[in-house]
């Protein structure tokens, strides 16, 4: 199980460093397991209310014994799989440790879904049992009836209406000692939903491997994490791939503690007290949350923050965010590139490498990464093409669950196309030119647009929907709906709002549309597939003043 050997340049840590994958690996025992002798801090908890436990290894071996029981009792098995409905806390690291120690297969699921995003995403995996909280239960209460598979529905919290059972009472009945399931590091371990592009959202299946596949993107743009000191924080959610596996799962993987913080929506003052008040010297922050944080004057002498390392993915850091980091936080902030299929591919650590405004940074250490075009062959510096990583990396994708075809297209030959283009420069600093599909980049989530014209086209109203992404100052893109409405309704803004609370309640607070523009028709191909390009031409000529054949109706901007 290698890590980075420090060095004093790019070149020498890349060319040193060697996988070390065993042929058995199970997540849980790597880990935690390990790290449970003695009185290891594992995670500091800070509750809403300001409230502070703090957690050991130790207790969450003993605690994650116990749910595996539990589980083990109420029929969840090896090959299970168990969704994961909560936001951070120690509740949902001990369900995942026992997910893994069953040889079952987690499926984190955001808590801002609304009951359609959670049915699709239960129905098509055919979860087997939920575990969530008393705030999120009436989601799956309501979508329960159109899940034939899903068998047992645990709450962390709250009452438990008859059908429900008590996450917390069945961990306390459990037994401490379990043996966990001796997997294979190729081993399924969990599933997370990519967005839907040209087709529902899709499984992509991770092995055991794949934390070890995340160690190297953490250690690299966190200037060799760990040192003595370090302590982790990101509000990153784990039910994402970046919050997950690109935070809690390497740090523990190094027997490292990380902070929990549960709030409501992102306070930048807030984090940067939070980030005082602990002591945090990592931390990863999305680009949007970076631009939320700069509004706020002085940081280092109002809260004391000093963190040794920040990193940030989502989106490409420019010029101004670069300068902002060194001034107000004292370091140069490293970013992060890759997606769920294969993560954190691509990166910088301003310690051994220049930062260079507007470049997403060179391979991480660990990873083949070039531009290659649709066949497969690697392109010349400088030419565009698709950012591509090489098969046989440990962070890499099993297959998407059940879907042979959408995964023989993810690949070109030796290469698995990540749908980003882009460009190599000849020291190998890697640009972003933009995307082959047509996800929505927004507030660090990526999000397909045919989940959201399916649940458009639910509307009474509606007649044709597309959905495609729009510049925006905070967020990088917002998700705008360009709709054809049916015979006798009014393009009105208050039909207009109509449709986006219609969608927020149905999608979740992510990936509603924010702007809504009424056509008399939506520009498609000859075999009718929706042109999101014209679309997106359409926007970026009426932002510049273009005059229009067709007027708009923008709603709601909430």
């Amino acid at each position: 199980m290698a890590m980075l050997t420090p060095g004093t340049n790019y070149a020498d840590v890349y060319a040193n460093f060697r996988w070390r994958v065993p042929a058995r690996y199970n997540i849980a025992r790597n880990v935690c397991d390990r790290h449970a002798r003695g009185r290891r801090l594992a995670l500091i908890d800070e509750a809403a209310d300001g409230t502070v436990t703090r957690y050991t290894f130790a207790d969450f071996k003993r605690l994650s014994n116990r749910c595996a029981n539990g589980l083990r009792a109420l029929g969840i098995g090896r090959g299970d799989r168990v969704g994961l409905l909560l936001s951070q806390s120690p509740d949902l690291a001990v369900a995942h440790l026992a997910v893994y120690k069953l040889g079952a297969i987690a499926l984190p699921l955001f808590t801002l879904f609304a009951p359609d995003g959670l049915r699709y995403r239960l129905a098509d995996s055919t979860a087997k049992a939920v575990v969530t909280d008393g705030a999120n239960l009436h989601k799956i209460l309501e979508i329960r009836d159109q899940l034939p598979a899903l068998e047992t529905v645990l709450v962390t919290d709250g009452d438990c209406p008859d059908g429900t059972e008590d996450f917390r009472a069945m961990v306390e009945r459990g037994s401490e000692s379990f043996a966990p399931v001796a997997t294979n590091a190729d081993d399924p371990a969990l599933v997370i939903y990519t967005s839907g592009t040209t087709g529902p959202p899709k499984g992509a299946l991770h092995a055991q491997r794949v934390v070890l596949g995340h160690v190297p993107g953490l250690e690299f743009p966190h200037d060799f994490f760990p040192r003595p000191g370090d302590l982790l924080w990101s509000p990153a959610d784990w039910a994402w791939i970046g919050g997950l596996l690109a935070t809690l799962m390497p740090c523990w993987h190094h027997g490292m503690p990380i902070l929990v913080h549960r709030a409501g929506r992102f306070d930048p003052e807030e984090a940067f007290a939070l980030m005082a008040r602990h002591g945090v010297r990592n931390t990863l922050l999305p680009a949007t949350a970076l631009k939320l944080m700069r509004q706020v004057p002085d940081p280092r002498a109002r809260f004391g923050a000093a963190p040794r390392t920040v990193s940030s993915g989502g989106e490409p850091l420019g010029a101004e965010l670069l300068d902002w980091g060194r001034e107000a936080l004292g370091v140069t902030i490293n970013e992060i590139y890759g997606q769920t299929e294969a993560n954190l591919l691509v990166g910088t650590n301003a310690a051994i490498m220049e930062a260079r405004p507007g470049s997403m940074g060179r391979a991480m250490p660990g990873h083949e990464v070039e531009v290659v075009d649709t066949d497969g062959q690697i392109l010349p510096v400088g030419e565009t093409g698709v950012i591509a990583a090489r098969r046989g990396d440990p962070v890499m994708f099993l297959e998407y669950w059940r879907n042979e075809e959408a995964t023989m297209a993810k690949f070109a030959g030796d290469w698995c196309l990540t749908g980003d283009l882009g460009r190599k420069d000849e020291d190998g600093y890697f640009w972003f030119m933009g995307r082959e599909d047509d996800v929505i980049t927004s507030g660090g989530y990526r999000i397909g647009p045919t989940e959201i014209e399916d649940c458009l086209l639910g509307h009474a109203a509606v007649a044709d929907a597309a959905a495609v992404g729009v510049p925006d100052p905070v967020r990088g893109e917002v998700v705008k709906a360009y709709l054809v409405l049916q015979p006798g309704a009014a393009e009105t803004p208050d039909l207009a709002a109509e449709i986006q609370n219609f969608a927020r309640a149905r999608l979740g607070a992510h990936e509603y549309p924010r702007q809504i523009e009424f056509l008399t028709g939506l520009p498609v191909t000859a075999t009718g597939k929706i042109m999101r390009r014209v679309l997106r031409q359409r926007d970026a000529e009426q932002r510049a003043g273009a005059t229009t054949d067709e007027g708009g109706t923008d709603g709601q901007d909430g």
